[in-house]
């Protein structure tokens, strides 16, 4: 059992297409097909997700009386659920009167493997309050990939403290899993012990660990285990790289791709994706270029995923022209490749060309997503569009059956701000009543700013006394309170605001931007 998984090529199609062939000729010839020959059949169904032949199975165990078989039931399970019909596998799950270890092992990684994590941990703990059986390695390994996912800390303890008090073999495959719930957790000290106390690790296991000190900020540790790997896959590469990526350290990220080469390792997508996403972020143009070229010289397949990461990072530098060359030169194109376009060309000053792109799209049948109104709706709020910002952001709900958030709110907000319509922008944010007040403080900065240029004090005062009731921690909501009342010459709110924002050990920050020379990345105060 486990997630659902597609035949991986044409030729494993095929072989389970023959098998499905072999049991009619079976069945044709008035052979009665056993326990030890259903499983096989129900595999291949899963695998080719044949629910209606599956169903027919189902049928013909009922009738010979082999539906309460533990081998034929457990692969009936595993049929389901590579079916996704999860809810007929916990169901026949139910209905099994001896379950035995593998019975709970495929209902458990079934629901992890579907992402149902909570439901997964459900059935680990139901299995210790209502059998006498022993997890064993898949029950850990898939209960522990349950708890990675949903950093739950206490249910990760107690299976390691399990696995060292009955001195449970400490596989690669349990320590790996247990290395990498205690990083997710945040616990990186305990991932290092568990990881040193393995005997035998593989590259399964560095990857693991590098992933955790890097993703948790400690880069530079992270190299030092990165370095002491006797084996390096592009895995675990690629950890390496997205850590110095996410904490803008690009050019260690770049050096570490010429090492990769060097040491004769050829980089996949992933790889490529995670370098021109530090180029993005970073505006670094002409190494941007410099990876377009290695994409095009080593004939790499520009699918969805890298076409997307070249339209943004050339937008992002302001090569618009060559981010909509790629667009339309790249053959398979999805939602995100749209959107990242969309806003590629409002962020250039092409608002107009935005939104006849999301036209374009509309008309071509394309699926949009809440990330894509977002990035409507900033086109419309950098071109003052107000007429089509709220024809787009109220075709969200009656339209596509999309629930605006708040990220879709502020955009109307700052939109009919812009436009001097304060008192209906003041009413929108009012009928965000289910939003946390956290949530509602940016958009009534947003309000606040508006009324400051406008001089509307009143409105000002208004949206003053509802951040009052907030506990906000956002510098930007009381630098923009005290610059209302300064507007106003009230001089003992302002020292009111600035005392409270004292008293509450908040700071404004300076900002900083970057620039790039000659291809070296200058970061200005």
């Amino acid at each position: 059992m486990g997630s659902v998984q597609a035949p991986s090529s044409s030729a494993e199609t095929k072989s389970f297409t023959k098998v499905l062939a072999l049991f009619g000729e079976l069945r044709g010839r008035g052979s009665s097909p056993d326990n030890f020959t259903l499983p096989v059949v129900l595999k291949s169904i899963g695998r080719l997700r044949n629910v209606t032949e599956g169903e027919k199975l189902h049928g013909y165990a009922v009738k010979a009386g082999l539906k309460f078989d533990s081998y034929v039931c457990n692969s009936l399970m595993g049929m389901y659920a590579a079916l996704g019909k999860m809810e007929i596998t916990h169901k026949l799950f139910d209905e099994t009167p001896e379950r035995d270890v593998v019975s709970w092992n495929g209902l458990i990684s079934s629901y992890a493997g579907h992402g149902s994590f909570d439901d997964a941990i459900t059935v680990f703990k139901r299995m210790s309050k209502e059998s006498n059986l022993k997890p064993d390695e898949s029950t850990i390994v898939s209960t522990l990939s349950a708890c990675s996912a949903l950093k739950n800390l206490e249910v990760g303890e107690g299976i390691h403290s399990y696995v060292v008090v009955t001195e449970f073999e400490m596989s690669v495959k349990i320590g790996n899993a247990l290395v990498d719930m205690f990083c997710k957790c945040g616990c990186l000290d305990k991932a290092r012990a568990v990881f040193d106390s393995m005997r035998n690790r593989n590259v399964n296991c560095w990857t693991s660990l590098v992933t955790g000190y890097v993703g948790n900020g400690r880069i530079d540790e992270g190299r030092e285990l990165f370095e002491r790997s006797p084996v390096k896959d592009v895995v675990l590469w690629t950890a390496m790289m997205n850590g110095y990526v996410q904490f803008n350290r690009f050019d260690e990220a770049l050096e570490l791709f010429r090492c990769m080469q060097t040491d004769g390792n050829r980089p996949d997508n992933f790889v490529l994706v995670s370098l021109l996403k530090g180029c993005a972020q970073t505006g670094a143009l002409e190494q941007g270029k410099w990876i377009h070229g290695y994409i095009d010289e080593n004939r790499v397949t520009v699918d969805r995923v890298v076409g997307t990461a070249l339209v943004d990072m050339y937008a992002k530098c302001g090569c618009i022209e060559s981010a909509l060359e790629v667009f339309y030169e790249t053959k398979e194109r999805d939602t995100a490749s749209w959107t990242s376009l969309i806003y590629g060309l409002t962020m250039n000053g092409m608002s107009g060309r935005a939104m006849d792109l999301y036209y374009e799209m509309e008309s071509v049948g394309v699926r949009l997503d809440d990330i894509t109104f977002v990035a409507v709706l900033t086109a419309c709020n950098h071109c003052g569009f107000v007429e089509e910002g709220r024809r787009v952001f109220y075709s969200m709900t009656k339209v596509h059956k999309i629930q605006p958030k708040a990220e879709h709110y502020s955009c109307l907000i700052d939109l009919l701000s812009r436009a001097g319509l304060l008192e209906e922008a003041e009413e929108v944010i009012d009928e965000m009543r289910n939003e946390s007040d956290e949530s509602l403080v940016p958009l009534y900065c947003s309000l606040l700013s508006a009324a400051r240029n406008y001089g509307h004090l009143e409105l000002a005062e208004r949206v003053a006394e509802k951040l009052e009731k907030v506990e906000v921690s956002d510098s930007s909501a009381h630098t923009m309170l005290a610059s209302v009342y300064a507007s106003a010459n009230k001089w003992e709110d302002v020292t009111s605001v600035r005392r409270k924002m004292k008293d509450l050990g908040i700071t404004k920050f300076p900002g900083c931007s970057s620039v790039e020379i000659d291809g070296i990345q200058i970061e200005l105060q």
